[in-house]
């Protein structure tokens, strides 16, 4: 009798030789037939989006063929329909370079981001744009924003808040007096490694990387490495940099700094914590419709008041119609002393009828209010 192999839903016969083995030779016809199919598909996807941008041509350039509530309804889609044998992050992955190779017949998304080449914040530019834009490494945050600000890029990507560390509040703050919105966000998945160039771990004699990494090994650190001088940096990638030239100096990073610097891993996944995820922040100068699955950030300020129930009556309006708060922020103004604004996250777009009814509400309260984006929650 043939054995069986599951492939998707479906049971299939493998093929058996004379000698009542697997056949190879026809296993791998089958698979080229499959690869032609697939490519097909792929070429006649790409057809279609390439009628799509000549459709918006007239609209602008690269930046008007993105629709980022578009990529998440097809995305999740794509994780609904997906039974195995690949991973719903092989299944994104997969999908997300279809559509960003397809985008970019038309011409390439410039996308900002908090360089140098090799940091977690390049990382999340690939994992919601894909690897067909173009990314333009900036030395800071505050040139990130500015890039986009002046039409020189698309958009930007920027980190915003931690799993362990928290908040990242010179981003908070640059959204004071940027005019951008917030066009969507990416979660991903920290994983921390010691490298350098030196054959184990008793040859590091001093540690670089950036201050919040630092924070996030810092109990592995202690165990492992105590002695050693830890030394912070402005990104991972500068502390690779470092490493690969200065002798007995090791980094801590993420394994794409390992690879641009050429480094060797010496340890791995050091972080202190199992689920250490950093959230970013896709910045770009429009806004977007609803995707079904969504969320608000909000500025707000009720000014100064030396009255009781001031932040009540801010997010009152939200409990009575039913939105969901899921993370609130204060910050100096700037405005004058012990002035403070808030920055908080909502649940739904601002086009949902029970988000619109609140939003209206809070905005009469409200001294200062400012929708600073609605965009699709990140898929995974």
């Amino acid at each position: 009798m043939p054995r069986k192999r599951k492939a998707g839903n479906e049971n299939q016969a493998l093929p058996m030789n004379a000698a009542g083995k697997v056949d190879l030779v026809a296993l791998r016809k089958q698979i080229d037939a499959i690869d032609e199919q697939i490519h097909a598909l792929i070429n006649e996807r790409a057809s279609w989006a390439q009628k799509v941008g000549f459709s918006k041509s007239s609209e602008g350039g690269a930046a008007s063929f993105y629709r980022p509530e578009r990529e998440a309804e097809v995305l999740r889609k794509a994780l609904e329909r997906n039974q195995g044998p690949l991973s719903n992050e092989e299944i994104l992955r997969l999908f997300r370079e279809i559509m960003s190779a397809c985008l970019a017949q038309q011409e390439p998304l410039k996308v900002a981001f908090l360089g140098p080449e090799g940091t977690f914040t390049q990382q999340a530019v690939l994992k919601h744009f894909g690897h067909s834009v173009r990314s333009l490494a900036l030395p800071s945050i505050d040139e990130a924003f500015h890039e986009v600000e002046s039409g020189a890029a698309d958009f930007g990507v920027v980190p915003i808040e931690n799993s362990t560390e928290g908040t990242v509040n010179y981003t908070l703050d640059r959204f004071l007096v940027s005019p951008l919105s917030i066009c969507g966000e990416v979660e991903l998945r920290i994983h921390q490694h010691v490298m350098g160039r030196m054959k184990s771990l008793k040859g590091v004699r001093r540690l670089c990387s950036h201050q919040q990494s630092l924070a996030q090994c810092k109990q592995w650190l202690d165990e492992h490495l105590p002695d050693i001088e830890r030394i912070p940096v402005s990104s991972n990638a500068e502390a690779a940099r470092r490493a690969r030239d200065e002798a007995g100096t090791a980094a801590v990073a993420g394994l794409a700094a390992a690879e641009v610097y050429g480094l060797d891993v010496l340890a791995t996944e050091i972080e202190d914590q199992a689920d250490n995820t950093t959230r970013f922040l896709v910045i770009g100068s429009r806004e977007f419709g609803p995707s079904g699955k969504d969320k608000t950030t909000l500025l707000v300020s009720a000014g100064k008041t030396g009255s009781y129930g001031t932040l009540y009556t801010l997010l009152e309006p939200l409990a009575r119609n039913q939105v969901n708060m899921t993370r609130i922020e204060s910050r100096p103004s700037r405005r004058g002393k012990w002035d403070y604004v808030f920055f908080i996250d909502i649940e739904g777009h601002v086009s949902d009828p029970s988000v619109a009814l609140a939003l209206a509400e809070l905005k009469k309260r409200a001294s200062l209010f400012r929708v600073l984006g609605s965009y699709p929650r990140a898929v995974l």
